[in-house]
């Protein structure tokens, strides 16, 4: 077991099992189970002050806030101490994130531009799921190049952020100025403790729970508090600290959060599906945007980069193995899913003409795993020269 939770591909298989066990709940006699557990309210009031919401949405908005966190605070440490520090090492990778999601929007938007409601889901396919994608390299063993695995790691991270943006500037609902103001007061609280030299994470911490709160209200997605929040935790002068708090993270994240957010959103009922909801243009637009757009996306603009001299590939990476890394990068699976959430908050079950975009994400995510992995086994050899 502990050896099993120290490997890499750990967090995909958790992941794996959460899926198929919620598939399992949504499609047999557990479903009114499944389905009452997600609905279970849940309230927090203090005199006037209420947040009411169902337990999947303390998931959705609030768990998942702290995987944000996390993320915020690997994006500041690999910006000030990694790979993502040096201009060579990032312009690469920086490009290719931005081509693994230019051209899967696109793709989605040619399936579905005529449709205003299905059009909310263009960033879906935009997404790769970091930890997805490192376990399925980490199947190869040590025949992976270790600049294969910086290359993707620098592109899920990017490839992270601009999601982030992405939800910050589309996905919001019914601002608040009020809850705004709150929330941009808190966020100037911190900078200024940052610029101090305020070393105490929990006093950062406090305030940023606060700030979800008041981001929670405003309109904006509360997830967004917890990539500030990680961007704003002290770095420079208090590295040892930072890395702590962010390893402490991980385990909680990995191992309970990420599969607790895929058991609760990928509960797909098939009892009303049939074989035409599979050519569905919302389905067929994140499936062909996660396994064609990212694949030609990443490698071609990550092309473009070094054609053009602005960067070049690591060592020992050739463009066929470049090739098989953007196929992993079409694994959009956790972050795809939480977009959904976002785009069709309605779900499939309250819009008439509505597929369920989780069918595009599970298919999507799982040919791009398949084939990248196939792939990879084969341009990769076991003496590591590709």
């Amino acid at each position: 077991m502990r050896a099993f939770f120290k490997s890499e591909s750990a967090t995909g298989v958790l992941l794996i099992i959460a899926t198929v066990l919620a598939m399992i709940a949504a499609n047999t006699g557990m479903n009114r189970y499944y389905t009452a557990l997600l609905d279970i309210p849940v309230v927090v009031s203090f005199n006037t002050f209420v947040i009411a919401k169902p337990l999947l949405l303390w998931i959705n908005d609030g768990l998942m806030a702290i995987f944000f966190f996390m993320v915020g605070m690997e994006i500041k440490r690999e910006l000030l101490d990694g790979s993502l520090q040096e201009r060579s090492r990032i312009v690469v990778p920086a490009m290719a994130a931005l081509g693994g999601m230019v051209v899967p929007a696109l793709i989605y938007m040619t399936f579905n531009h005529a449709d205003a409601l299905a059009m909310r889901g263009w960033a879906i396919p935009m997404a790769t799921d970091i930890a997805f994608a490192l376990g399925i390299l980490s199947l190869l063993g040590n025949r992976v190049p270790p600049g294969l695995k910086l290359f993707l790691l620098a592109l899920a991270i990017i490839d992270d952020l601009g999601a982030i943006i992405v939800i910050a500037l589309f996905y919001g609902k019914g601002l608040s100025l009020f809850s705004l103001g709150v929330s941009g007061i808190l966020i100037a609280l911190l900078v200024v403790m940052n610029r101090m030299g305020v070393r105490n994470q929990a006093l950062y911490i406090i305030i940023g729970i606060f700030m979800w709160v008041a981001v929670l209200k405003s309109g904006v997605h509360a997830t967004i508090a917890g990539v500030i929040l990680g961007l704003l935790i002290p770095y420079k002068g208090n590295a040892e600290a930072f890395k702590m708090l962010e390893h402490s993270l991980h385990a909680p994240v990995n191992y309970f959060i990420l599969p607790l957010f895929a058991f609760v959103n990928t509960g797909v009922s098939f009892g009303n599906v049939t074989v035409n909801d599979f050519s569905h243009p919302v389905i067929m637009g994140i499936a062909t945007g996660l396994m064609v757009g990212k694949s030609v996306g990443i490698f071609f603009f990550s092309m473009i980069a070094v054609k053009l001299g602005w960067g070049k590939l690591p060592e020992e990476v050739d463009k066929r193995a470049l090739f098989g890394v953007a196929m992993l990068g079409g694994i959009g699976f956790t972050m795809s899913l939480f977009i959904g959430t976002l785009a069709f908050s309605c779900s499939s079950e309250n819009c008439m003409n509505m597929a369920d975009e989780r069918i595009g994400i599970l298919l999507g995510s799982f040919f791009s795993g398949l084939a990248g992995f196939i792939y990879l086994k084969k341009v990769i050899k076991a003496d590591k020269k590709v």
